[in-house]
């Protein structure tokens, strides 16, 4: 649909099996993020994250209805700084977190039983408490993001582990990490340590990893 028609007439659904990632931000639908749904504007299949708007549709009795950010931004014309208001705490770019943080590196990560991923993991100054993990150094989402404050830190890796790993658990979560190297994984230690008693570095700029 043109811009002027959208919410004025119905779109086209994409079909769930014509699309293998989210049609806005690109992210593969995995275990992760496996719900798609339909913007009803533009009838994009798009993941939670970038569905998660609403806008007032003329073809449905101007009843507000779950639209795509892009659709959003066109129907109802709100502004980014307005937008940034309400971007979720996924929304916030890799590069932008990762050139004001405490740290920032590859990790391999595992959540209970999947296998070992490549994970760009960074935390940001601003908010010095929080884990992001993206898929890459320069995407726009986050996969995921943890609130290091009450977790206990456990730095010896079991035999079936990577050598250089430590886990974070709190009641039944449990996220396990894994550095290339001893140096790298005690520099990370370092922060989380802070973190989960809800303390920040003091020597933030020294611990930058490239």
């Amino acid at each position: 649909l043109q811009n002027a028609e959208l919410g004025k007439r119905a779109p086209r659904w994409i079909r769930d099996n014509e699309v293998t990632m989210c049609m806005k931000c690109k992210e593969p639908f995995n275990a992760l993020t496996r719900r798609r749904h339909h913007c009803r504007a533009c009838g994009h299949v798009v993941c939670w994250k970038c569905s998660d708007y609403k806008a007032h549709l003329e073809y449905d009795g101007n009843k507000l209805n779950k639209v795509c950010k892009d659709c959003y931004h066109v129907i109802t014309g709100c502004t980014d700084s307005e937008e940034k208001k309400k971007k979720g705490i996924l929304e916030i770019e890799s590069a932008e977190v990762s050139g004001n943080s405490v740290i920032c590196s590859f990790l391999q990560y595992m959540e209970k039983s999947k296998p070992w991923q490549k994970a760009w993991c960074v935390i940001p100054k601003q908010e010095a408490l929080v884990l992001y993990m993206y898929g890459a150094p320069q995407d726009v989402k986050a996969l995921a993001t943890i609130p290091l404050l009450g977790y206990t830190v456990d730095d010896t890796p079991r035999s079936a582990d990577l050598p250089h790993s430590f886990k974070l658990t709190q009641s039944k979560s449990v996220h396990s990490f894994a550095a290339d190297n001893e140096e790298l994984k005690q520099k990370w230690l370092k922060v989380i340590h802070l973190a989960v008693k809800g303390e920040t570095p003091e020597c933030q700029n020294e611990l930058q990893v490239n």
